[in-house]
């Protein structure tokens, strides 16, 4: 029960298989009390009925993370409920369906934009928000993906997109440390999700993994989402501004 009394916001469940669905659930078991946002009236349905898996109440809120108006109420509702925030998950990504195709050098100025938006700037624009929330001290945990620093041939603007969400949880580290917050990275393995589906050759990615990573598998949404719990309890109490690799060990390798 590492997170026992703690209450935390869950921003990008999207259905039973994504990556922010399986870190909630080890939330959840290690005792947490958890939010939950959702973008638009088409997931609000799948996302409430996945909250209400749990058992308990948890508050729901509609949030497009390019909407700061919508931001204010989330938090606003969540201080209204809770009065306070111990931990903030960021598992928010997209991209152009047609940038992440063949190269990055077509890529389009709106493409970048949004991609850049939507997946690094929303980390600073939560965290604004969530830190005068977290009176005690927090945690905020972010996913992100080795093609932050490493070419990985299709990733393209995502990958731009990852590597600015992984400057900004050091930046973010920084400035918020004083307040006893701390902000970290889960860089995980290529997982079966439905966004990853969406990557053109993600199923060449996990086989390069299988037959390359020192553990020669690839890594289960199980133990992303254990990671992630870590990161959320005291366990780590001392670990900031870090990523932590959850990949099989595939990032150390050379070639």
């Amino acid at each position: 029960m590492l997170l026992q009394g703690k209450k935390g916001l869950v921003v990008g469940v999207a259905n039973k298989r994504s990556i922010a669905w399986a870190i909630a659930q080890a939330a959840h078991r290690e005792g947490a009390q958890l939010a939950f946002t959702y973008q638009g009236e088409r997931l609000k349905e799948s996302v409430g009925e996945l909250a209400a898996g749990l058992g308990g109440s948890s508050p729901l809120f509609e949030c497009d993370v390019t909407n700061d108006v919508q931001m204010d109420q989330v938090f606003a509702g969540l201080k209204s409920t809770w009065g306070s925030l111990d931990f903030l998950v960021h598992a928010v990504a997209f991209a152009k369906r047609e940038e992440l195709e063949g190269e990055y050098l077509p890529t389009s100025r709106e493409g970048f934009r949004l991609a850049l938006d939507v997946s690094a700037y929303s980390l600073t624009a939560l965290a604004q928000r969530a830190v005068p929330l977290m009176t005690a001290g927090g945690s905020i945990v972010a996913m992100t993906y080795y093609g932050a620093e490493k070419v990985i041939p299709r990733y393209n603007v995502m990958g731009v997109a990852k590597s600015a969400l992984e400057a900004s949880i050091r930046y973010l580290a920084f400035d918020v440390g004083p307040k006893k917050v701390r902000v970290n990275g889960v860089s995980a393995g290529p997982v079966q999700t439905l966004a990853a589906r969406g990557i053109s050759g993600f199923t060449d990615m996990m086989k390069i993994v299988e037959g390359k990573a020192p553990l020669r598998r690839n890594v289960q949404i199980e133990e992303v989402a254990n990671a992630a719990a870590f990161l959320l309890s005291p366990l780590s109490s001392g670990i900031t501004g870090e990523i932590l690799y959850v990949d099989c060990g595939y990032n150390i390798l050379g070639m």
